[in-house]
């Protein structure tokens, strides 16, 4: 039997963090009154935790043979992680206590959706009826919040973010372990997979896309403050983008089939490119700034879901787990760390409307990196199980 509400409740309280922590902790270390330098740093520790943190998790659950009971434990974990943030007031506490949160936080998740896929087994289709749920909390959790702290003061975020970890905990605990479901046959060889043309340019425009949105995750919501937007504007700008990406999640499936694996990842990266633009040049009107937020369901979940199908194809096997190891490793940990940090710097240094425009030049590095180095050719990913894990949308 499937345990669905089990491992949906966990991907919703999963992503409610995310919609609680992302968009307003930023705001959260403003208000203590630490420079953008110091914000994009520090914000940064939830990228460089990603780097090696899962594998050394993934790992200890491999070693141990007990995925779930370490999914546990980083819950735990985690929650004693996040106490500090009531009492720590210093930059050097506060860096510490981010990293230590980022670093049991991000252990969870591979773990999970490995558990996840291996209770589907040959029906991994299902697995966009689960991870919906964590899109949900998302979105209630990033509205909901916005709406509380236009009516409390901002150290009540404390409580929320506290709130969603504990529920993670809880769902974690009733989460059941499924036997592992390995691949029969002779396996390639990671080594040459890495040495293939089209593998090592999706890495490195994948590492573009992410360090493109390393200004949007940690200065969107200050951007938007500034401007004199609401709390509650805020998060319906957050939530917006989020409904983008999951009706782009559901055609995936048709859009890959009809275009392809390259036009899609092309068509992402300009979108970003026009995106990022429309974000520093022109947020005092509103009606572009959802517009902006539309093209959400590009840059991200149409970028992501193309990605990580292309990965499923090209690392079969006994490579795959790697291979996807390795795509979060690039994109969102040394992606997503370059774009952290290298906003922090230039928001001091040159302001919003230059932050966001190089991060317009960083996705325009990764199309021209697709443009040139993904062939027409690589565009098999028509397969059933290929195309249906192009459903996932991870953050």
């Amino acid at each position: 039997m499937l345990p669905y509400w089990r491992l949906s409740g966990y991907y919703f309280f999963y992503f409610a963090f995310i919609g609680a922590f992302s968009p307003y902790f930023g705001l959260y270390l403003q208000s203590l009154g630490f420079s953008a330098w110091d914000i994009g740093l520090l914000m940064s520790q939830m990228q460089l935790m990603r780097l090696f943190a899962p594998y050394l998790w993934g790992a200890l659950a491999d070693r141990l043979g007990r995925r779930v009971a370490v999914v546990r434990l980083a819950g735990v974990l985690s929650l004693l992680g996040c106490a500090p943030f009531f009492m720590v007031r210093s930059f050097e506490a506060m860096l510490v206590t981010m990293a230590l949160l980022a670093f049991f936080w991000s252990a969870a998740l591979p773990l999970v959706e490995a558990v996840t896929f291996d209770h589907l087994r040959e029906d991994p289709a299902r697995y966009s009826r689960i991870r919906l749920w964590g899109s949900i909390g998302f979105i209630i959790a990033v509205m909901g919040t916005g709406a509380l702290l236009d009516h409390v003061p901002l150290p009540n975020l404390l409580w929320v973010i506290f709130g969603t970890l504990a529920g993670i905990l809880a769902c974690a605990m009733t989460v059941p372990d499924a036997p592992a479901h390995l691949p029969t046959g002779e396996q390639p060889l990671l080594r040459r997979i890495l040495q293939q043309t089209r593998v090592r340019a999706l890495f490195a425009a994948c590492f573009a896309m992410s360090a493109a949105h390393g200004a949007l995750y940690v200065f969107y919501s200050i951007h938007l403050s500034d401007h004199h937007y609401s709390k509650v504007l805020v998060g319906s700008l957050w939530s917006l983008g989020v409904l983008a990406e999951i009706v782009v999640f559901f055609f995936m499936v048709a859009l890959l089939r009809r275009f392809g694996l390259r036009r899609v990842l092309l068509l992402s990266f300009a979108a970003a490119v026009l995106r990022f633009l429309m974000i520093g040049q022109l947020v005092d009107w509103l009606w572009l700034m959802v517009v902006a937020q539309l093209l959400h369901g590009l840059t991200f979940g149409a970028y992501h879901a193309a990605a990580i199908a292309a990965v499923n194809r090209w690392f079969p096997g006994h490579c795959q787990t790697r291979g996807q190891a390795l795509y979060s490793t690039v994109s969102f940990g040394a992606g997503g760390l370059l774009g952290s940090v290298l906003s922090g710097w230039t928001w001091d240094a040159w302001g919003a409307a230059a932050t966001f425009a190089l991060s317009s030049l960083l996705a325009l590095i990764g199309l021209l990196i697709v443009a040139i180095w993904v062939r027409a050719a690589d565009d098999e990913v028509s397969e059933p199980t290929a195309v249906r894990v192009a459903r996932s949308t991870i953050r």
